[in-house]
């Protein structure tokens, strides 16, 4: 996880000047979520969750298969930055050549982690 730097005054002393401290402050979560539909495979979903999150075959399969039966599955939970641009690496994956009727990728989002 991610952190950012805070500055803040610190109570002074009499006469003294003040000083500043940095206290680290956790960046929101947010998850990457991928989205089911009819027009792509599990070997499409375990392939790309392989290639673009570094998912073990055992895990890619249970995240196919929790897209498939739920409707969606969180693939990650990081920075923002991170989740838009793995949101984006889904979105330009491209069709699933096993399908003739696939005309591009998966669709997926990015939510607040609660």
């Amino acid at each position: 996880m991610s952190t950012m730097t805070i500055e803040t005054d610190t109570p002074q002393a009499k006469g003294k000047t003040s000083r500043r401290a940095t206290q680290p402050k956790q960046l929101p979560p947010y998850h990457v979520v991928l989205l089911d539909d009819d027009d792509h495979t599990y070997e499409y979903v375990i392939d790309m969750v392989r290639k673009l999150f570094g998912a073990a075959l055992e895990g890619a399969f249970v995240m196919a298969s929790e897209v498939d039966t739920s409707g969606r599955v969180i693939l990650d939970t990081t920075t923002k930055e991170r989740a838009e641009f793995k949101r984006d690496q889904i979105h330009a994956f491209g069709r699933d050549w096993r399908i003739a009727r696939c005309a591009g990728s998966m669709s997926s989002l990015i939510e607040p982690a609660e």
